[in-house]
């Protein structure tokens, strides 16, 4: 029954997120970028602060140890998130989200670089495959549009959040050792809305009704989001429930199409199949990887080995 929790609590986050997205494009028309990150951010504060008290856990869950990863590891997810939202604006929504789906391929060649962990064939196989997808989907943008388009700059703005996410998980991989993940999330929205709010004085708005209820939307649903993503890592393992991240794009392709009348190409979907691929080989072979290292502890215990 737990992992079975543990998909409908994941399925229900990126489900979340994705309208949260939306809210984000449909903002982003009149709002500036850093005034969305902003709202999105100092909004989750006290719904993740809650949560901390109503677990009990409030003061244990917020103890830090290291100031300056926290530091750096806010600056990388505010940029990554700045840079998302901002392609938002300028791209259909799916293909955004088709974009998004490569930073588990950064963080395979992150994780090899910085954290010592080794580069498989199987990973390597997947990377290319992935980065393969990330060609199909941003070549039209490239290719057919100015360089300076507005179209080729989201792209590129996806591109590079994707890569900066992985940054962050990176990151995030060197602090758990020290770091619980409550203090990791509620520390990077301090960060992201201190970041934010230095903008402020560069052409940010007064939100009329409607835009306060779209950045409103933003903070709450990207808070509910956040929250169920971490609960579901609690019901099942992360690489059982990784293949069900792709339902975000299924919502993405409708949340575009209904809200914002957009169609995503054929780039856009093969691409995204690859990408999608690409995710599902590297967990696969990570589960492999995993069962066996299990085994050989149980030998071990054994005598055995």
């Amino acid at each position: 029954m737990a992992p079975l929790r543990g998909i409908l609590l994941i399925l229900t986050a990126f489900t979340v997120l994705t309208f949260m997205s939306g809210l984000v494009k449909a903002a982003g028309e009149t709002v500036p970028i850093a005034e969305v990150v902003f709202f999105r951010a100092f909004l989750s504060l006290p719904i993740i602060g809650l949560w901390l008290w109503w677990q009990g856990d409030l003061r244990r869950g917020l103890v830090v140890e290291n100031w300056r990863g926290h530091a750096l590891r806010g600056l990388v997810g505010t940029t990554s998130m700045g840079l998302g939202f901002a392609s938002i604006t300028l791209l259909p929504l799916a293909e955004v989200q088709a974009i998004r789906f490569a930073t588990p391929i950064f963080l395979v060649v992150f994780a090899a670089l910085f954290l010592g962990e080794r580069f498989r064939l199987v990973r390597l196989g997947a990377v290319l495959l992935g980065l393969a997808g990330v060609v199909v989907i941003v070549s039209p943008r490239f290719g057919t549009l100015e360089l300076g388009g507005a179209a080729a700059i989201g792209a590129g703005m996806a591109l590079t959040s994707a890569a900066l996410a992985a940054l962050a998980q990176t990151l995030i991989k060197a602090m758990s050792g020290t770091e619980r993940s409550e203090a990791i999330a509620f520390y990077f929205l301090a960060t992201a809305s201190a970041f934010a709010l230095v903008t402020a004085p560069f052409g940010w708005v007064v939100p009329d009704a409607r835009e306060a209820a779209l950045l409103a939307g933003c903070g709450v649903l990207g808070a509910i989001g956040q929250l169920l993503l971490t609960a579901s890592y609690k019901h099942a393992d992360a690489s059982a429930l990784a293949p069900f991240s792709y339902v975000s794009m299924l919502w993405a392709v409708a949340i575009g199409f209904v809200g914002f009348g957009e169609v995503p190409t054929w780039a856009t979907l093969a691409g995204a199949a690859l990408i999608i691929a690409s995710g599902v080989m590297i967990v696969l072979r990570e589960r492999q990887i995993a069962r066996g290292g299990t085994a050989r502890r149980k030998l071990r215990a054994k005598g055995m080995l």
